[in-house]
């Protein structure tokens, strides 16, 4: 069943390897991959809220953390890290933020960005389609690993992931974003963003039974 467009979705832009010139990507449509059911131990009560930030939580948030095998989650320091890109073997990044990241061109990493800012009405909603299909791309090469990266790691990236795991797993927003903070304490997407994976949710739950 071909995965649902999302309003004329942004089309994100692509970095390919050996090349300096943006790209936008095609919006070719996205059917995720069957895939078991993760076991995640974390809450997925319906009614479950997120605890407030911390400040000392954001603090000593670790630069990256693997969420599913192969698949990271961290901040804008580890995405210009060249050490840690290598040592971890990283092969594709997302950003999803706005501003210049520079990503270390020796690695030729593919790499792929989102202007977003973190603001409850911030349109991530438009994006989440590319941003899904991308790491699924990335995905299915068993030797290809992934860091999806904002500023901090805790909102516009942990939303991105978040509508990733809804896509391939067929979960709701709360487990999504339940799974991603129990992996990453400092996780949080804001409140516009969770209202945005709701509705992202509903898409695609009317698409799987042919709404």
């Amino acid at each position: 069943m071909p995965y649902p467009p999302w309003r004329h979705p942004s089309p994100l832009v692509i970095h390919p390897p050996h090349r300096s010139s943006r790209h936008s990507q095609s919006n070719s449509p996205f059917t995720p991959s069957p895939r078991p059911m993760l076991q995640p131990h974390c809450p997925f009560a319906a009614g479950y809220t997120m605890p407030p930030r911390s400040a000392t939580s954001l603090s000593q948030s670790p630069p990256f953390t693997e969420i599913i095998p192969r698949l990271y989650l961290g901040d804008h320091t580890a995405a210009e890290n060249p050490s840690l890109l290598t040592a971890l073997g990283i092969t594709h990044i997302l950003s999803a933020m706005r501003g210049a990241v520079y990503i270390p061109v020796e690695l030729c990493l593919r790499h792929s960005q989102i202007s977003l800012e973190d603001l409850p009405f911030a349109e991530l909603a438009e994006h989440l389609p590319g941003t899904t299909s991308f790491i699924e791309d990335a995905m299915r090469d068993p030797n290809a690993r992934v860091l999806v990266h904002c500023m901090q790691g805790v909102s516009r990236s942990a939303s991105v992931v978040a509508a990733y795991l809804m896509a391939a797993y067929g979960w709701t927003p709360q487990q999504a974003v339940a799974f991603v903070k129990s992996k990453r304490g400092a996780a949080d997407p804001n409140s516009g963003f969770v209202a945005q994976l709701a509705e992202y949710g509903e898409l695609l739950r009317r698409q799987s039974f042919g709404r």
